[in-house]
């Protein structure tokens, strides 16, 4: 769902004669935003948008199913929710829209399979979130890399894309936890240096970023952190109807 300029003005009353409470999802993601300066981006006929991560992405999408704007290919996550409201907001763009997702990636995954599920698409709107996983499996000792591995490996990943595809519109979504079945409190404060390279990496290729962390915490201000991630990083359906909002609201209308 769009937001436009009066709902926005509504949005600040309501805020400041009844906090968060009362708000909807629309509202919460407008909060979030609030701290930032968030580059949105236009969409163009023909425009080819390919969201690309881990399993908050991949959602249980089909590998057999590999059309644009395939239901089962795009899984039943924010990529879907967010790949429909594109579709019914523009027919006469003629979006193609993927999910190539892939569940437990780590950056250095996403480069082994960049070419074929990223570069050979031609995006022109490419779509990222991933660093859980670079946290999470090294945490549990499944993986040897460091916070240097996850922004040296992100930076190499965006400029191999930008030498290919010099116009490529990005989205860089940030990693988010909040605390559930998977998520403790010793994660933190190290899991957020995660976020912070993920949004000097948008600053630093100019690409629209999305904060994700900052619309869960907001979130967590109308519903316990289970309503909205129950293991405190995959979502739920409303965690999903959340992130497909946030993600909209960097599409200039």
């Amino acid at each position: 769902m769009k937001t436009n300029d009066a709902e926005r003005r509504s949005f600040i009353k309501k805020a400041a004669v009844g906090g968060l409470l009362t708000l909807g999802l629309p509202n919460i993601v407008l909060s979030a935003f609030a701290a930032d300066k968030i580059k949105k981006i236009s969409l163009t006929k023909g425009d080819v948008i390919l969201f690309q991560g881990d399993s908050i992405t991949d959602a249980g999408r089909s590998r057999s199913e590999n059309s644009a704007n395939n239901a089962k290919a795009l899984g039943s996550g924010y990529a879907f929710l967010a790949a429909a409201d594109l579709l019914n907001n523009n027919p006469s763009k003629d979006l193609k829209i993927f999910n190539k997702g892939v569940s437990g990636n780590k950056v250095y995954q996403l480069a082994e399979r960049w070419d074929a599920d990223a570069l050979d698409l031609k995006p022109n709107v490419l779509s990222i979130l991933v660093g859980v996983n670079d946290y999470w499996h090294m945490k549990n000792g499944n993986y040897s890399g460091t916070i240097k591995t996850y922004r040296d490996d992100y930076k190499a990943l965006l400029e191999r894309t930008l030498q290919k595809h010099p116009d490529v519109k990005l989205i860089i979504g940030e990693p988010y936890t909040l605390l559930g079945t998977a998520v403790n409190k010793s994660w933190f404060p190290a899991f957020h240096e995660y976020r912070y390279v993920a949004r000097d990496l948008a600053d630093a290729f100019k690409a629209t970023f999305i904060p994700y962390q900052t619309v869960y915490d907001k979130a967590v201000e109308t519903a316990p952190s289970a309503y909205w991630t129950p293991d405190g990083v995959h979502p739920s359906i409303a965690g999903a109807r959340l992130m497909a909002t946030a993600w909209l609201e960097a599409i200039k209308d």
